[in-house]
């Protein structure tokens, strides 16, 4: 049964409302083994750590055996400090690393003919559905998978399904999914439902995933000053709840400006933002705000490298943000098989890339200027920008400096999508 609840005010969902919902969803059920596929750390502002939390201790209390599978992807495993400021109290050896390389199944695929006709034409190959194993192992009754839905450059709107088949899914997946998101075109799809890759997930969940017990428990949040607030809580088996956190996350996470922005200002928290492959949703969300020759200054203290991985950051260092054309043409070269081979880095470089619209500026402590140039990005010393453009001093949305200059200032730009009216 859905279960669907809204906060009353802007504050948000109280926790006792949050996890009364929560309680609610699992009553009556006879469960001895839950998984639980949360996101990561990099999803921390979702408050789906609260929720982890709360599911883990009622059904430990009950006798059942809980495991929790964090949403990885291609990034990083949880360290145990981060697992305890997410997720509070939850034992860390409850925690497994998903490994996309090596610990999926393959359930099927999803037919080349369907993938031309969603995406125009634009592709034209299958793609394999594979999930964590752990996905499809009879002995939990229910999987719990909650998450946060918000604008997103390679769906439209994240969470739902992607949570498992990239969150949890293998090379081809990951790798495709994100290729079809950035062939069809990202600005064609953020901020939307029933894109291209959305549907590539749709198919795999009726095919593939229709028989397991999954529990989607999705949350809608903005985070004011890093305060967690969640506007919405949206529990249910299918894809109604998606649908419900869709349209409040249109409401709550899109941010239109009146005009183009000539400076967008961005700020990374450094505990969520190490890699230029996180902190490039400062160039995906704010692309469609920004007006061709502005400038993004990325205010990124804790950025140290490129890839979530080694194999990914020796890619990046190697094809760098280099422009849509110039990354497929390298991506046809017989001699690039290691592009071919990670399309999702391939991807990713288009993402990163402004096409030459406008500027993009990385302000970093850990990485050379000439290492961040050398893939194609401007630099700027982190002190001398932060000292101009100081995060603790700005508000949210438009500043003017004392010699006149005006900003707009984002403090996470992992929390919403800005889009320019005049061009929506």
């Amino acid at each position: 049964m859905d279960n669907f609840v809204y906060a009353k005010d802007e504050l948000g969902l109280s926790r006792e409302e949050i996890s009364a919902a929560l309680l609610s969803a699992i009553e009556g059920r006879e469960l001895k083994n839950v998984l639980i596929i949360p996101p990561d750390f990099t999803r921390f502002h979702s408050n789906a750590g609260y929720i982890t939390n709360v599911y883990y201790h009622a059904l430990t209390e009950r006798g059942c055996n809980v495991d929790i599978l964090p949403a990885l992807g291609t990034h990083v495993p949880v360290t145990e400090d981060e697992a305890k400021l997410m997720f509070g109290d939850v034992p860390y050896e409850k925690f497994i690393a998903h490994n996309w390389r090596t610990d999926v199944v393959k359930l099927g695929e999803v037919p080349a003919d369907y993938l031309e006709d969603i995406t125009e034409g634009l592709w034209l190959s299958p793609v394999s559905v594979e999930v964590n194993r752990l996905i499809m192992d009879e002995k939990y009754d229910l999987i719990i998978s909650p998450g946060q839905v918000v604008p997103h450059e390679v769906i439209g709107m994240a969470n739902h399904s992607k949570n498992l088949f990239v969150g949890t899914g293998g090379s081809d997946m990951i790798n495709k999914s994100h290729m079809v998101g950035a062939v069809y075109g990202m600005e064609r799809m953020m901020g939307k439902d029933h894109t291209p890759v959305r549907k590539l997930f749709d198919y795999g969940m009726e095919h593939f995933l229709n028989k397991r017990p999954i529990l989607f428990v999705l949350t809608v949040c903005t985070a004011p000053g890093g305060n967690i607030r969640t506007h919405g809580l949206f529990i249910g088996e299918d894809r109604k709840c998606l649908e419900a956190a869709i349209e409040l996350a249109q409401e709550k996470n899109i941010d239109f400006v009146d005009t183009g922005i000539k400076k967008c200002v961005v700020y990374l928290d450094p505990g969520e933002f190490k890699s230029t492959w996180l902190g490039n949703k400062s160039v995906y969300r704010t692309r469609m705000a920004i007006a061709d020759g502005g400038e993004l200054l990325v205010l990124a203290p804790g950025v140290e490298r490129f890839g979530e991985d080694a194999q990914v950051d020796k890619l990046i260092r190697k094809y760098g943000y280099k422009g849509r054309l110039n990354t497929l043409e390298q991506f046809e070269k017989p001699e690039n098989q290691d592009l071919r081979d990670n399309m999702g880095a391939a991807a990713h470089l288009i993402h990163g890339s402004s096409d030459g619209r406008f500027t993009i500026t990385y302000a970093v402590k850990n990485i050379s200027k000439e290492e961040i140039e050398s893939v194609g990005f401007c630099a700027a010393d982190y002190d001398e920008a932060a000292k101009r453009y100081d995060p603790e001093k700005l508000q949210y949305g438009y500043n003017t400096l004392p010699d006149g200059e005006e900003i707009y200032f984002i403090p996470n730009p992992a929390l919403g999508l800005w889009i320019n009216r005049e061009k929506f």
